[in-house]
């Protein structure tokens, strides 16, 4: 049985902070309502905070609906794609050090609805309420911190996996939502719809082109290399066997920290096994429709080692532009950086079985040793 200290403050903001109040409660009412005494507090402030994020949307749309209808891309978006806990986050802060693309920020994110509106005055009135580190590892925490783009669709009302965490032991866990294989048209075309006027709002604050990071946007590879034909895809992979421990952390941080149930078992070792297997099917099978010039493998392990070395690898092969105006900021990170420490993590032999069998075709792909 899992248990857990929570970290994570009460008055920490959560995802489902930044939704409507209309999504919020068919959200609950789909789980019944059902949310732990220790958690009602919680759930008030959602309540209040999705009302006033209803009003603010609407003031939003106001003053900003017909020039975000009116903006244009800069360009197609550059995706980093990959497992959680394969790298993603360290990714996606070594391009956010690129001044000509726009990463997406946590409060951005979190206030999808109305950042256009509030994005110069509430991240300073609350910046006391953003925890400094993440409650699954010692990764900063930030309003203005690189976000990965799948929690702002979360915020907007979307279908997608991180509704399950809210309610971890009753709510479905959108795993369709996943690889995108069993959508009806109409509730697709919604959720392109609704990515495109985010990414439309990006571009409206920044004018620049958007670096996206979301793990959820691996399994959608031929989602996105339809919606956005030029697109450059960034794919980082990781050793499996570190991999799986540290997304089982993450699931049990995460649903303890933010859920609004407390889940006590470990149904969650099979989801992690099969998200990952639905995950990279429908990537492997989307990438072969990829041009090479369009996509991009980098090894967490040499990545994490030769961080300079290997972005600029990347940038040559996507042609993402001149790396070397870019290089001295990430250098200086990479020096920040330098004595941060992952989590460490051991596997029992049946576990490490059943990880070298089921995800088998990454271990021979990406030239890893699973035995």
């Amino acid at each position: 049985m899992h248990k857990q200290t929570n970290t994570y403050p009460l008055w920490a903001p959560r995802f489902w902070h930044g939704m409507l109040l209309s999504d919020w409660i068919s959200t609950a009412a789909a789980n019944q309502f059902r949310m732990h005494p220790l958690r009602w507090a919680l759930a008030t402030s959602v309540t209040a905070m999705t009302a006033a994020n209803s009003v603010m949307r609407q003031l939003d749309e106001w003053r900003f609906a017909n020039q975000v209808s009116q903006t244009e891309l800069i360009d197609d978006p550059v995706f980093i794609l990959g497992h959680w806990r394969s790298g993603t986050t360290f990714l996606h802060e070594l391009l956010a050090h690129d001044e000509r693309f726009h990463t997406p920020t946590t409060y951005q994110c979190f206030a999808a609805n109305h950042f256009l509106l509030t994005e110069w005055w509430m991240p300073k009135m609350f910046a006391f309420l953003m925890p400094s580190k993440r409650p699954m590892d010692n990764v900063r925490l930030g309003w203005h911190e690189p976000q990965e783009d799948e929690f702002a669709l979360c915020s907007m009302g979307l279908p997608s996996p991180y509704r399950r965490i809210a309610f971890p032991k009753t709510s479905d866990e959108f795993l369709d939502w996943l690889d995108m294989r069993n959508i009806p048209a109409d509730q697709l075309q919604a959720w392109q719809d609704g990515f495109q006027w985010f990414l439309k709002r990006l571009t409206l604050s920044s004018g620049k082109q958007i670096a996206l990071k979301s793990p959820t946007h691996t399994g959608r590879l031929a989602l996105l290399h339809q919606m956005f034909p030029n697109a450059k895809f960034l794919h980082i992979v990781r050793n499996p066997f570190s991999i799986y421990p540290s997304t089982v952390n993450l699931w049990n941080t995460l649903d303890f920290a933010h859920g609004l149930q407390i889940r006590q078992d470990d149904t969650i070792q099979e989801y992690v096994l099969t998200a990952f297997e639905r995950m990279y099917s429908a990537f492997e099978d989307a990438r072969t429709h990829v041009p090479a010039n369009q996509i991009y493998d980098i090894h967490y392990e040499r990545l994490a080692a030769e961080p300079i070395a290997e972005l600029n690898a990347a940038y040559q092969h996507l042609d993402l532009g001149d790396f070397s105006a870019t290089e001295q900021n990430l250098r200086n990170k990479v020096q920040q950086q330098k004595d941060y420490k992952t989590n460490r993590y051991q596997i029992d032999e049946d576990v490490r079985s059943a990880v070298a069998r089921r995800w088998q075709p990454y271990f021979e792909r990406y030239g890893y040793d699973a035995s």
